[in-house]
């Protein structure tokens, strides 16, 4: 396995520090989600900075991980950041 750069290291702490922040807003449920919008402002930009910081991933380190829907993520990222008011809480 090759060395993952420090760059790729630092992001891919980010991620999990995002992935983690949203399950302590959530508490893993949806319902928290649905009955705060705060909740959901909160779960909102940290999905979006997620998946910016997953646009910054190196391509080396992104194909050691084939089943990871990177463009998917990418898209959602872009939904999220400028689909200012047609964000639907349902596919959030």
């Amino acid at each position: 396995m090759k060395p993952v750069a420090e760059s790729d290291l630092v992001l891919l702490g980010h991620i999990r520090e995002c992935i983690g922040r949203i399950r302590e807003y959530t508490g893993g449920q949806r319902t928290p989600f649905y009955g705060s919008q705060l909740v959901q402002d909160a779960v909102v930009r940290n999905l979006q900075t997620r998946a910016e910081s997953t646009q910054r991933l190196s391509a080396p380190l992104k194909t050691t991980e084939p089943d990871v829907p990177w463009r998917a993520i990418s898209g959602f990222r872009n939904v999220l950041a400028h689909n200012y008011f047609g964000i639907d809480s349902n596919v959030v």
